[in-house]
């Protein structure tokens, strides 16, 4: 006859605080999620690009401030900053986009994400907005280098101040729709794969690929066709929609009269990439 079973006292207790919900859930992947698009925590060669490119563009800035110092007119404004910078923009997205979602696929963490109070919805959004933010940085600290430096070598006093600030603004505000349709294209397509070299190629092709078909376009016809070229290529894309909302006047080429197309383009692709993102998170076994 066997002796009867005893229970032991492990010390297993049943959690009674306090249960913080999908918002901080969404919140705290949101933070993990820009801190790594910028390497922190993370090995030193995963910095290397994003802050390495960071760094050249505040360079950049910093040498505009020194040639717009010594001109009567400045060479490129805030604006044109955003305009310019795009195909580094462009490179960043095609780095950074894979190590956000790519790596979360091929070892199975997703599941793990999803096994706590966040949607596959929310965690789609959330990624899509760290993407955008860190991309959206990429533009505004060049800009606040290039703020800085031309607020206090300005020779009109304030109101010199206040127009600098005005233009920073309106190139913000460039920037915020720069780094929307980017990160938009980018994490639905760096979804697909599971490996980031492909997720990478993949995103390179749609980015920088579709740029000599734009120009061959634009070359061909001189009337509407090339004037509407630029709506097949993100970067003759946005650098129309800068010409239109803020008159800028660093463009692939012209856009004629169809700036409000641009505009719709634009405000168009951002919400089918963003569905498509949440669509491809719904659609993965968990």
């Amino acid at each position: 006859m066997s002796e009867p079973g005893v229970i032991h006292d492990i010390g297993y207790q049943r959690y009674a605080g306090p249960r913080l919900g999908p918002g901080y859930s969404a919140r705290s992947l949101y933070v993990h999620s820009l801190r790594g698009a910028y390497g922190l925590g993370r090995s030193p060669w995963a910095k290397v690009l994003p802050i390495g490119l960071l760094g050249l563009a505040s360079i950049a800035a910093l040498i505009l401030v020194i040639v717009n110092s010594q001109l009567p007119a400045p060479v490129i404004d805030y604006v044109g900053i955003a305009s310019t910078f795009t195909f580094a923009a462009t490179v960043f997205v095609a780095v950074v986009a894979p190590e956000l979602v790519s790596v979360d696929l091929r070892t199975k963490l997703l599941q793990l994400y999803l096994s706590r109070p966040l949607s596959r919805s929310a965690y789609a959004l959330t990624k899509v907005a760290a993407l955008a933010t860190a991309t959206f940085l990429l533009f505004a600290i060049p800009m606040l280098v290039m703020f800085i430096g031309m607020a206090f070598g300005t020779d009109t006093g304030i109101g010199g101040v206040f127009d600098e600030l005005g233009g920073l603004l309106l190139g913000l505000l460039a920037a915020v729709v720069h780094a929307a349709l980017l990160a938009a294209l980018g994490l639905p397509i760096a979804s697909l794969s599971g490996r980031r070299v492909f997720a990478t190629g993949m995103i390179i092709g749609v980015f920088l690929l579709t740029a000599p078909i734009s120009a061959i376009l634009r070359e061909l016809d001189p009337g509407a066709l090339g004037a509407l070229a630029g709506l097949l290529d993100p970067t003759s894309l946005l650098n129309g929609v800068d010409t239109w909302l803020f008159g800028s006047d660093i463009a692939l080429g012209a856009i004629d009269g169809y700036g409000p197309v641009y505009g719709a383009v634009t405000l168009a692709l951002i919400a089918l990439g963003t569905a498509c993102a949440v669509w491809r998170y719904r659609g993965i076994d968990s």
